[in-house]
Order: C-alpha cells, then sequence, then structure tokens
C-alpha cells in the first residue's frame, strides 16, 4: 500500500532537500573561497616592499583639522551676524572633503553646492566669482564634474600654493557667500 503525503508534508520535505542541497553547496564555495585567498594572501606577503627613492616622492602642506573648524566657525559666525544661513565646506588640496558644517536653517542645496565651490577655488587656485567670468570664454568648464562656478568659494594658500579650498552656500546671492568664505580664510591667518 502506498501512501500519499499531505501537499504541506511535500513542500516542507522538498524545502528541507533544498537546504541540504544548499549548505552542501555553500560550504564547498566559501571552502574554496577561502583556499584561494589564502594562497593570494601568501603570494602577496612573500612579494618584498618596493622602497622609493627621494626623487620619486613629493611632500604637501595640508590644512589640520583644527584649522578647517577654525575657518568653518568663522564662516559661520560671519553669516550669522547678517542674519543668513549657510553652510560652509572645507576640502584639501586634492578636493577631499575635511569638513563641512550646515548652519542652523540653512537649505538642503546648501551642501553640496558649499563642497562643490569650494572644490572649484581649490582646483583653480582662484575665488569662483572670478572663475564665474571665464565661462564666456569656455563655457564647457561648468561640465567638468563636481564643480560649480558661482560666488562662494576662495582658495587657501601657503606660499602661493593652493592647500585648501573654502566653499559658502545658502546666502541670496554668490557675493554674499563668498563674503563669508573670505571671513573663514581670514581666521587663517
Amino acid at each position: 500500500m502506498k501512501k500519499t503525503l499531505s501537499r504541506r508534508a511535500r513542500i516542507a520535505t522538498g524545502g528541507a532537500v533544498l537546504a541540504a542541497v544548499a549548505a552542501g553547496t555553500f560550504g564547498t564555495v566559501a571552502a574554496n573561497a577561502s583556499a584561494h585567498q589564502s594562497a593570494r594572501d601568501a603570494a602577496v606577503s612573500a612579494a618584498p616592499a618596493a622602497a622609493a627613492g627621494k626623487r620619486d616622492t613629493t611632500t604637501s602642506t595640508h590644512l589640520t583639522i583644527d584649522a578647517a573648524g577654525e575657518a568653518a566657525r568663522a564662516a559661520l559666525k560671519a553669516a550669522e551676524k547678517e542674519g543668513q544661513r549657510i553652510t560652509v565646506a572645507v576640502v584639501d588640496r586634492n578636493g577631499n572633503t575635511i569638513l563641512t558644517m550646515r548652519g542652523d536653517g540653512a537649505g538642503p542645496q546648501s551642501y553640496e553646492s558649499a563642497e562643490k565651490k569650494a572644490y572649484t577655488a581649490v582646483s583653480w587656485n582662484a575665488p569662483t566669482s572670478e572663475l564665474e567670468g571665464r565661462l564666456e570664454n569656455a563655457p564647457n568648464l561648468k561640465d567638468i564634474p563636481g564643480t560649480l562656478f558661482l560666488g562662494g568659494g576662495v582658495p587657501v594658500t601657503a606660499g602661493k600654493a593652493p592647500i585648501a579650498g573654502i566653499g559658502v552656500a545658502g546666502a541670496p546671492s554668490g557675493a554674499l557667500d563668498e563674503k563669508f568664505a573670505q571671513a573663514g580664510a581670514a581666521a587663517l591667518n
């Protein structure tokens, strides 16, 4: 006499079989991956480190996080005195964000705009208000990723070389944004 299983029992049995097959497959794949990783690690640790010569390297000056914070707070304070709600960003020489501070009540768009203005200022070592004028002769400049050619970004220099950029956004004009960014830069002297 042949016994038939209920639908529920067939589903449970099938699920258990699938789980067992999957566990076995996963275990095999994991073991193989682990073995390959161990072989790669052994090959990497066996390779000697290459030493760069003095003429193959360069040293650069960077703004400290404390200095970036000081500049950002000075920009925010200058804006507060005039009743403006802004965001200020400070980027390093490579355009990497050191910090961004959004003032109370600053608009959501100001965060990204401030970072882009700071990046643009340090990239060209010029205030973004000055760079705005260059768009007349080279309109495709605005197509460079990560840039924003609106007033509000200023470079920070050491020995005439750019080491950071300060970007401000959120005031009703680029001229005001740049005024506050300049106040941040002035706090570093």
